[in-house]
């Protein structure tokens, strides 16, 4: 089997913000009937380190960027983990990144930094005899493994997954000795990004290869306006850009047997869960679909244009049951909608198992981003039945099947795509959701065919062992 050790801030059930961690808590069940031995390198945050079991000590830091540290090797929530056991880095209560201030932690440079290096060494020394043949780094917080590896001395192939560009990980040129830098990488081919320091960018100028989740995203980090400044690098690595799509965990996500909602009656099949979902949210009956949203309440979710866009819906007899918490501004705008309108329900908060219920119970998920790398809730409403209406952007892109005209005379239509992203370009879509919405037939097909699309692990988990593969090759 090929050996792998997944590096990540992030991975699901343990500790979750973001799609990242869904994707570094599935990859390794797809992956090992691919022939792929993943192990999972994590920081050894408070539910980590509490959950960790039949653990024993790897290694030991005398000084990982501070003070002393261990690496542990265990088992938890079925994953096969290396775990930094770093109190003075990672153990503090609440989100990874943030402090009680709702503010990044001024020390998350080194505490990612601390994250790479083990890494790094867990390449060229292998933990408890264990070796792996591939590094392969999550987002900017795994960005310097490929820089350390290099200044170690090297060691196995490298791989970096960009999950969002917008994230870049950059801190002041000051930081360089306190981030175990060499000074003479700072350079335009190296680790420096507009005077500064960038540990994305470390990782996108020196990975054997480099991963995006999904083929529109990897086409779209080219151009300036999804780039972020780095859309230059992307252009010169382009031969090492692979787009590999995301999937979802077909097993949590099943609506024949997901406890936290009502099984389902028939196709279109949501009479039970939608009826104990407006009773959960406090809607009444109404003509219109149903839409939900589950998402971070920020300007690249394109919420402020759900706000705008609203009447349109309402107009229509439709509802609105929205989940998420985020910006503030975005949060009182719509905890005034939710006040002032008995048809939109707002809970502002993340609720893993509410967000399953909202997603049964819904006619139609709206995931309206400006950009979207992949996305995994327009794939939970396919799944589910419940019609995904998406900005035409990034995996958004990928994953929906526009109902046009052709599409619907096709029977392959799965939901509603609108570009540009804009309020406008919204109205008219949940104009559109609505027009089907009335033509029961129309939309019942509409809805067997997005719980017909493929949406797990199967296809990309091939994609990743072929590119590991390819890596190892003569190695």
């Amino acid at each position: 089997m090929t050996r792998v050790l997944s590096i990540a801030s992030e991975c699901a059930p343990l500790v979750k913000t973001g799609g990242l961690a869904d994707v570094a808590g599935a990859l390794p069940a797809a992956l090992w009937t691919q022939g792929v031995q993943m192990r999972t390198l994590l920081p050894g945050y408070p539910a980590v380190i509490a959950a960790l079991h039949d653990w024993t000590e790897a290694a030991h830091f005398d000084d990982l960027f501070g003070a002393p540290a261990r690496l542990l090797t265990g088992w938890a929530a079925g994953l096969d983990l290396l775990v930094i056991d770093a109190p003075h880095l990672f153990s503090r209560p609440g989100n990874p990144y943030l402090g009680p201030d709702g503010r990044d932690w001024p020390d998350n440079p080194e505490r990612f930094a601390a994250l790479s290096w083990v890494g790094a060494h867990v390449g060229i020394h292998g933990a408890a005899g264990w070796h792996p043949q591939v590094l392969h780094g999550h987002d900017w917080q795994a960005g310097f493994v490929p820089e350390y590896l290099r200044q170690m001395g090297g060691g196995p192939a490298t791989v970096l997954t960009i999950h969002n560009i917008a994230f870049t990980g950059a801190t002041d040129a000051g930081r360089m000795q306190s981030l175990r830098l060499d000074p003479w990488r700072f350079q335009m081919d190296g680790y420096e990004f507009y005077g500064g320091i960038s540990a994305l960018k470390a990782g996108l100028m020196e990975a054997d290869a480099l991963t995006t989740v999904s083929p529109t995203y990897a086409e779209e980090l080219m151009t300036p306006e999804f780039g972020m400044g780095l859309d230059g690098v992307m252009r010169f690595r382009r031969e090492a850009l692979t787009g590999i799509l995301n999937g979802i965990d077909l097993h949590a996500w099943n609506p024949a047997t997901d406890p936290a909602i009502r099984p389902y009656d028939s196709l279109p099949g949501k009479a039970p869960s939608k009826a104990a979902l407006r009773a959960e949210m406090g809607l009444p009956e109404a003509d219109g679909p149903l839409c939900v949203v589950v998402s971070r309440m920020t300007h690249q979710k394109g919420l402020d244009l759900v706000a705008e866009a609203l009447p349109a819906l309402l107009d229509h007899g439709g509802q609105l049951a929205l989940l998420g918490s985020g910006e503030p501004a975005l949060e009182h705008a719509f905890r005034r909608l939710g006040e002032q309108n008995p048809h939109v329900a707002v809970r502002i908060g993340y609720d893993e198992a509410l967000s399953h219920r909202m997603i049964a119970g819904g006619d139609a998920i709206l995931v309206p981003s400006r950009f979207e790398p992949c996305g995994l809730t327009q794939m939970y409403g396919l799944r589910y039945g419940t019609v995904p209406v998406v900005g035409l952007t990034g995996g958004l892109a990928d994953t929906v099947i526009n109902a046009s005209p052709a599409s619907l005379a096709q029977g392959v239509a799965t939901g509603i795509q609108f570009s540009p992203v804009t309020a406008e370009s919204l109205r008219n879509a949940l104009t559109r959701l609505c027009q089907l919405y009335r033509d029961k037939d129309t939309w019942s097909r509409l809805v067997a065919n997005a719980m017909a699309q493929p949406v797990g692990w199967d296809q990309s988990a091939r994609a990743y062992a072929a590119l590991y593969a390819r890596l190892t090759a003569g190695r």
